[in-house]
């Protein structure tokens, strides 16, 4: 199970919101987890609400407006009513002043209690998407992930089939190095993977008979990406004369590959002598994107082909 610490959650998006710790450092241990882990009674980040309460709430100009605007003894019910057992930090949002019954209150349950001058849509905004990053369901896959032609390719295949040579040519060529070996692989949408490197083998590549080589020093910072998306998967084959010549040349279904219960596009490409591999895996992608936008060639030659033999 995926987890940040609340301190962690704050320090990492401090600068960025400009948040300052008011109130309930004690609280910094609590641990946020992903969306599948909370009850469906419970959100995760959002401005302020008692009947589905959030871990991270969320106060901003109309909150404290309406909050202020109770009589003392019913607002203190409802700064009560905030700090249930699943509340993990409340933020003031908008520059607002706060009621010095709330950090009293935080200091009490030791509940962290920032405040930032940003509008709360925007802290809102800020918070889910780095929670979606950070607490994503994650896997590993071994392959070179690229930026190819704009798009997420994770390139896979037996072990010293080229991977490594086809990912140096296609960087050559104008397009970028994700990962090498072992790529991260996040989940951060019901239908969306992102793939990143692990910190420790950004920016290299391993090509044997040359070693590790830096693919930043070497050809340069617009020949590395941090991540993309993953859209395509490549797999390499190594085929003899006899299983090349045997292979389905007109592939009328699209085949997929399941990767934390997505389904992304796969394309078998055979290895054997003479063939350029770089081009076909640019090929393959213009034709994926093809696909995307409704246009199918082989379907269009089926169709046309036999339109022929019909009026035959």
């Amino acid at each position: 199970m995926r987890q940040v610490s609340v301190a962690t959650f704050l320090e990492q998006n401090r600068e960025r919101l400009g948040l300052v710790w008011l109130a309930g450092r004690d609280g910094g241990g609590r641990e946020l987890v992903g969306e599948n882990e909370l009850r469906p009674t419970i959100g995760q980040v959002g401005h302020m609400n008692l009947i589905h309460p959030f871990r991270v709430q969320i106060l901003g100009a109309a909150e404290i407006g309406y909050l202020r605007a109770l009589p003392r003894d019913e607002f203190q019910r409802s700064i009560d009513r905030l700090f249930t057992s699943e509340l993990a930090a409340i933020v003031v949002g908008n520059g607002e002043t706060v009621p010095q019954y709330l950090v009293d209150m935080c200091e009490q349950h030791r509940i962290a209690l920032v405040t930032s001058q940003n509008p709360t849509p925007h802290i809102v905004d800020v918070f889910r998407i780095y929670l979606q990053r950070v607490l994503a369901e994650s896997t590993t896959l071994h392959g070179v992930f690229l930026d190819v032609l704009e798009l997420g390719v994770l390139i896979t295949g037996a072990s010293a089939i080229g991977k490594s040579e086809l990912a140096l040519e296609l960087i050559s060529r104008g397009n970028g190095l994700i990962a090498d070996d072992i790529v991260e692989l996040y989940r951060i949408s019901p239908d969306t993977i992102e793939g990143r490197c692990p910190p420790v083998l950004r920016d290299f590549l391993e090509v044997r008979g040359i070693g590790i080589l830096n693919i930043r020093t070497i050809f340069g910072e617009t020949a590395v990406r941090p991540h993309k998306l993953l859209r395509l998967i490549v797999h390499l084959e190594d085929h003899g004369n006899e299983a090349f010549s045997d292979l389905d040349r007109l592939q009328v279904n699209a085949t997929f590959q399941e990767v934390l219960s997505v389904p992304i596009r796969k394309v078998t490409i055979p290895v054997a002598a003479g063939r350029n591999l770089a081009v076909l895996v640019e090929a393959a992608v213009r034709n994926f994107v093809l696909n995307q936008r409704g246009i199918d060639s082989t379907k269009e030659f089926i169709a046309r082909q036999q339109k022929l033999m019909n009026e035959g």
